[in-house]
C-alpha cells in the first residue's frame, strides 16, 4: 500500500479514503473484545499519526506537532473513537442478550479474585468513554436500545 498511500500524484482525499478502506479494518479486526488501556490507546494513536505523516511525506526528523499534521491532512483522530463505538455497540448487543456473556462482562460469576492489581475490564473503559455516570446507570441503559444508541452517538461526537 506504500505505493498508493505515499504517491504524490494521487490526491490526499483519495489516499485518506484508501487508508480508511484497506488499513483501518485490519487494525480494528477483533477490537470489540479488546480492552484498551492507556498504553494501547497511545500506540493506536501513534500508528494513526505515522500513516498520516507517511502520506504527507513528513519526515520523522521534522519538528511538526501532531496537531499541525492533522490540520494539514484536514482530519481528526478517529481510530480510537471508532473502536470505542464498535465496542459499545457490541457490548449493548451482548448485554441485551442476557446469557453467559452478560455474566462474564459484568463480573458476576463465582470464584476467588486473583491477587494483585485487578485487570482493566471492557466496562471500565466504556464507563470512562461514555462520560460521567455509574456502572448501574449504564447497565440500565443497555435495555433501552434507543437510549443506548443516543449515548454512543453523543460520546462519539465528543471524542475520546
Amino acid at each position: 500500500m506504500k505505493t498508493i498511500l505515499a504517491n504524490k500524484h494521487i490526491s490526499i482525499e483519495t489516499r485518506k479514503r484508501a487508508l480508511q478502506c484497506y488499513i483501518e479494518p485490519v487494525l480494528m479486526y477483533g477490537c470489540e473484545a479488546l480492552t484498551i488501556s492507556k498504553q494501547i490507546q497511545n500506540k493506536l494513536e501513534a500508528t494513526e499519526m505515522w500513516f498520516l505523516r507517511r502520506m504527507l511525506w513528513i519526515l520523522w526528523t521534522a519538528k511538526k506537532t501532531n496537531e499541525r499534521v492533522l490540520n494539514e491532512a484536514n482530519k481528526r483522530r478517529s481510530l480510537v473513537r471508532t473502536i470505542r463505538k464498535r465496542q459499545a455497540t457490541f457490548l449493548g448487543h451482548v448485554m441485551r442478550r442476557g446469557k453467559l456473556e452478560h455474566l462474564v462482562t459484568t463480573g458476576k460469576f463465582e470464584g476467588k479474585r486473583s491477587r494483585g492489581r485487578q485487570r482493566e475490564k471492557i466496562m471500565d473503559g466504556l464507563v470512562t468513554w461514555l462520560g460521567p455516570g455509574k456502572v448501574s446507570d449504564i447497565l440500565a441503559a443497555f435495555k433501552d436500545r434507543d437510549l443506548w444508541r443516543d449515548m454512543i452517538a453523543n460520546a462519539y461526537k465528543q471524542g475520546t
